[in-house]
């Protein structure tokens, strides 16, 4: 069942938000090639609970970590491991927060070290595609708006793959409400968005095939063809406008700055 927040409400999805956006980018800080998953695991589960909050993702469905960590041709889902990080890593950081009884959720994909142009430009690309999908979380448009803005920028521009078995979601006082968010599809399609509506828009753009593939730790998805993939996510509520952004990325960029081993992509 889908329900509009209140401000009120917005507010708290809001402070969970900035603080899943925080601790990325306090993981960020620390991010480069020598580093594993496991230890930006520990540090963010632990500035999550300094900050009053809950992992959202430890326990869900009986996922094991407080980040999803995916690195290079996985796409979402990666459970944090001990094996290092190296120059030339791509790697997305999807992170959620429970506080005050409403959930956050936002991802950001880096890059340590140098990478070749054309995978600098994915992640450029697939970002630019979150804004403009953004854009379009205004009253009275409809989901398709948004998946046709996301997808049009990344696979009719680009000839990118847009994942189709993973999207976007409602959220609130659940991680995943009602409704789903594709990256593809039509304009004037789907759902009337309408005031008050949050939803987190994610998404997962792959170098080559659209076709991804469940990895044996049943969790991590990947590319079929083994390219690289981009991930980006917003929480967001919709406005008469555009969409509002309730986690900001700022702080994450701030990090990425002052950590001379992240390519700034933005």
């Amino acid at each position: 069942m889908i329900y509009l927040k209140t401000e009120e409400e917005i507010e708290l999805i809001r402070q969970s938000a900035v603080l899943v956006c925080d601790t990325i980018a306090e993981v960020a800080t620390m991010l480069h090639s020598g580093i594993n998953g496991l230890a930006l695991d520990k540090r963010a589960e632990e500035f999550i609970r300094d900050h009053q909050g809950v992992p959202a993702f430890k326990g869900f469905h009986g996922f094991p970590a407080s980040l999803c960590i995916s690195k290079n041709e996985e796409v979402v889902h990666g459970i944090p491991n001990d094996q290092p990080f190296k120059s030339g890593d791509v790697v997305s950081i999807d992170c959620g927060v429970l506080k005050n009884g409403f959930y956050g959720d936002s991802a950001y994909t880096f890059a340590i070290g140098e990478i070749p142009d054309e995978v600098r430009q994915l992640l450029k690309v697939t970002l630019e595609s979150l804004y403009l999908g953004i854009e379009q979380a205004r009253a009275g448009n409809r989901i398709g708006d948004i998946s046709y803005a996301i997808q049009e920028h990344t696979e009719g521009k680009y000839h990118y793959g847009v994942v189709r078995e993973l999207v976007g979601h409602g959220i609130g006082r659940q991680l995943h409400e009602p409704p789903e968010v594709p990256n593809y599809g039509k304009r004037g399609r789907g759902l009337i968005l309408k005031e008050g509506l949050v939803i987190a828009i994610e998404p997962m753009i792959n170098l080559g095939t659209r076709r991804v593939k469940q990895l044996k730790d049943g969790w991590t998805m990947a590319t079929q063809d083994k390219k690289i993939s981009a991930h980006f996510e917003h929480t967001l509520v919709v406005r008469k406008e555009k969409g509002e952004c309730l986690s900001d990325h700022k702080s994450i960029e701030k990090s990425m700055k002052n950590n001379t081993e992240l390519t700034i992509i933005a």
